[in-house]
């Protein structure tokens, strides 16, 4: 039975893989509905080297698994001119050094008014990547955005390509994406039986709740470090009024019933936590 919805529209797709289990369900139903990929069809993946050990290894198996090529790349600059680099699960980054590299160009860090390490790591170095490498000038870009969260599709880049949401589209909501991972022979390591992933992305992104970074710092110190040094390397916060040290400080010396108080820490995505 055909799925329309998953049907590869004219002209050069781009497939945007996050490392997480929403864009992977997106591009297995696009193999499935389309008998793979056509040369005109790039998946892209790219690496901040923030990302937890299990999403690289994930986005790895997936390669493996559907026998399919999944470009990784990454942020570069030389001689003050910003490029891409073509990486793979063996050489990739992974204690920061693409986002060090912009945080140093920037001399601030990004914060909730000023978002652009999603805008710089991921979009513009995917964009440099399907423009100089493969001279691309238009383009679709397949998102892995699903029905319970529509409110976060955009319906116009200003750029060069245009938005394509085949899981808003679909209706697909977090429990297909979860049912369908349940059914598999490989997952998401990070995930919890709950199907959220409170790990991926970047581990101690500024835009996850409280209580995801207080359970960070408490699970994973080692993590922590790389955003305490970034603080004290330029001279303040990735969001105001929250030093890192300070919260991770906290966060480790609480007990771990505290984490499962409701209230106790806020629960708010996306910069809403107050106070």
């Amino acid at each position: 039975m055909t799925n329309t919805y998953y049907k590869l529209p004219e002209g050069n797709i781009q497939i945007s893989f996050s490392g997480g289990r929403t864009s992977a369900y997106m591009l297995h139903q696009i193999l499935e509905e389309n008998g793979g990929l056509p040369e005109r069809a790039e998946v892209l993946f790219a690496n901040t080297g923030r990302e937890m050990p299990e999403t690289l290894d994930f986005v790895n198996e997936c390669a493996n698994a559907w026998g399919i090529r999944i470009t990784w790349l990454e942020y570069t600059r030389t001689n003050n001119k910003v490029g891409y680099e073509v990486v793979s699960h063996n050489s990739a980054a992974r204690n920061g050094e693409p986002f060090e590299l912009l945080i140093d160009s920037r001399k601030y860090l990004p914060n909730i008014a000023a978002r652009f390490c999603t805008t710089e790591l991921k979009v513009l170095t995917m964009k440099r990547y399907l423009t100089k490498e493969l001279g691309w000038k238009n383009w679709t870009a397949a998102v892995g955005i699903r029905a319970d969260e529509a409110h976060r599709a955009k319906t116009d880049s200003k750029d060069r390509w245009t938005y394509w949401y085949p899981l808003k589209d679909a209706g697909v909501d977090k429990k297909d994406v979860i049912a369908f991972w349940d059914k598999q022979k490989f997952n998401l390591k990070l995930a919890t039986a709950a199907g959220v992933t409170p790990k991926g992305n970047c581990d101690m992104c500024f835009l996850k709740s409280e209580g995801v970074l207080a359970a960070m710092s408490k699970e994973h110190p080692e993590r922590a470090q790389w955003w305490i040094d970034m603080e004290k390397k330029i001279g303040s916060t990735f969001r105001d009024g929250r030093n890192m040290e300070n919260f991770v400080d906290f966060a480790q010396r609480q007990q771990d019933w505290i984490f499962e108080e409701e209230g106790y820490f806020c629960q708010k995505d996306d910069g809403e936590c107050l106070g």
